[in-house]
C-alpha cells in the first residue's frame, strides 16, 4: 500500500510500504480522510519526542472497512467508521475505572517515542482493534469525521470543567482545539463565552462559531475586560488551550475567587503558574488529556448540527500533496486551520 513515510525529521516520502496485519479482533480500514494534527507539526521536527522516525504518522481518521478480523463482532465490511487516537488495554486499573484515556499500557496512532511504535493513517489502509472504533451515520462526510478525534478532545475539556447553566467562561487560545472547546463549552451550559487570542481572523472564527465576545491580547487588559463583562468578579470558569506560562497567568487572572481553570494545551514540558493567586483565591485547576469515551457523544454532537467542523477545513489534499502541506504548515501558513489528508484521492 501506499503511505506517507517520515523517514527522517522534516522529511516525508509516499513510498509503497507494508500492508498492516491485522488481528483477530482489529478492523482493517481502507482510510478515506485523515486530519493533520498540530501534534504531527511538532512531531515532524523532531520537538515533541514522540515521532521517532521511521514513521507513518496521522491519527484523526476516518474510513471504511476493508476487512474484519476471526473475532470481530459488530462491524462488517462496508461499514463506515472513525476511531480512537489512543489504544487502551482495557485490563489495567485504569481502564477497569473507566479512564481509558489514563490506560497504563496505552499506545497512540502514528507516534513512535522509543517505548513503541504503531503506525498510523496517513496511509491507504490502517488496522486497528476493535474496541476503539465507532460507526459512523452514512451521511456523515469522511472529512468531517477526521475531525471527531480534536472535537473529542474539547468535549472531554468540557466535560472535566465544572460548569453550572449561566456562568461565564474564557478560553485562551483561539486555533483549531480552542474554537471546538468554545462550542463545546457553551453546549456545556455557559451562558456568556469569552474568546482570547492574538490574531484577529481566529477571534473572527471564534464569534462565528459561538463566542459571545473576542478579546485581543495585546491591544486590551483581557482580565479587567473579563472582569467588567463580569460586574467585577471575573469568569467562573477558564480553559486555556495553548499550554504557555503567559497564556496559563491570563487565564488565571481572569477568573473570580473560587473559580476553576483546564489545562487543555500541551505545548510546553514546563511552565510558571502564580502559586499564590491559586491559593490565595482557592482555585481549582483541571488537567485534561485526549478523550475518554465521548466519541459517541461527539459524533451526535457532529450530526445534529450542535458542533461545526466545517468552518475549520482549510483544504484537503492527496497522500502525494501531503509532504508539501507539511511544509506549509511547519512554516505557519498564515490561515490554516486544518488540513485532510484523502489517501484514496489521487492527484
Amino acid at each position: 500500500m501506499k503511505a506517507m513515510l517520515l523517514t527522517e525529521y522534516k522529511h516525508l516520502e509516499v513510498t509503497e510500504v507494508d500492508n498492516p496485519t491485522v488481528g483477530p479482533k482489529d478492523l482493517l480500514v481502507q482510510v478515506k480522510a485523515c486530519g493533520i494534527c498540530g501534534s504531527d507539526i511538532h512531531g515532524y521536527d523532531g520537538s515533541s519526542g514522540r515521532r521517532i522516525p521511521p514513521l507513518v504518522m496521522g491519527h484523526e481518521a476516518s474510513g471504511v472497512v476493508a476487512e474484519i478480523g476471526s473475532e470481530v463482532t459488530g462491524f462488517a465490511v462496508g461499514d463506515h467508521v472513525t476511531f480512537d487516537s489512543t489504544v487502551s488495554c482495557g485490563d489495567c486499573f485504569h481502564c477497569r475505572r473507566g479512564e481509558i484515556n489514563l490506560c497504563d499500557n496505552r499506545t497512540v496512532l502514528g507516534v513512535s517515542c522509543g517505548e513503541y511504535r504503531r503506525h498510523g493513517a496517513f496511509a491507504e489502509l490502517v488496522s486497528v482493534p476493535q474496541h476503539i472504533c465507532y460507526r459512523l451515520p452514512e451521511e456523515m462526510p469522511f472529512e468531517h469525521a477526521a475531525l471527531i478525534e480534536a472535537v473529542s478532545v474539547a468535549v472531554h475539556a468540557a466535560n472535566r470543567t465544572p460548569v453550572q447553566l449561566g456562568d461565564t467562561a474564557v478560553v485562551v487560545g483561539s486555533g483549531m482545539i480552542g474554537l471546538l472547546t468554545i462550542q463545546a463549552i457553551r453546549l456545556a451550559g455557559c451562558a456568556k463565552v469569552i474568546a482570547v487570542d492574538l490574531d484577529q481572523d481566529r477571534l473572527d472564527a471564534a464569534l462565528s462559531l459561538g463566542a459571545d465576545v473576542a478579546l485581543k491580547a495585546d491591544e486590551v487588559d483581557v482580565a479587567e475586560e473579563v472582569r467588567k463583562l463580569t460586574a467585577g468578579r471575573g469568569a467562573d470558569v477558564a480553559l486555556e488551550v495553548v499550554g504557555a506560562s503567559a497564556t496559563i497567568d491570563t487565564a488565571i487572572a481572569c477568573l473570580r475567587k473560587g473559580g476553576s481553570i483546564t489545562l487543555v494545551g500541551n505545548l510546553a514540558p514546563r511552565v510558571e503558574v502564580p502559586l499564590q493567586a491559586i491559593v490565595t483565591r482557592e482555585l481549582n485547576v483541571f488537567g485534561t488529556c485526549a478523550s475518554c469515551g465521548e466519541y459517541p457523544a461527539c459524533i451526535e454532537l457532529m450530526r445534529s448540527g450542535a458542533i461545526q467542523v466545517a468552518p475549520l477545513i482549510t483544504a484537503t489534499a492527496t497522500l502525494e500533496e501531503g509532504p508539501e502541506w507539511f511544509s506549509r504548515l511547519y512554516a505557519g501558513e498564515k490561515g490554516a486551520m486544518k488540513v485532510v489528508i484523502q489517501p484514496g484521492v489521487s492527484a
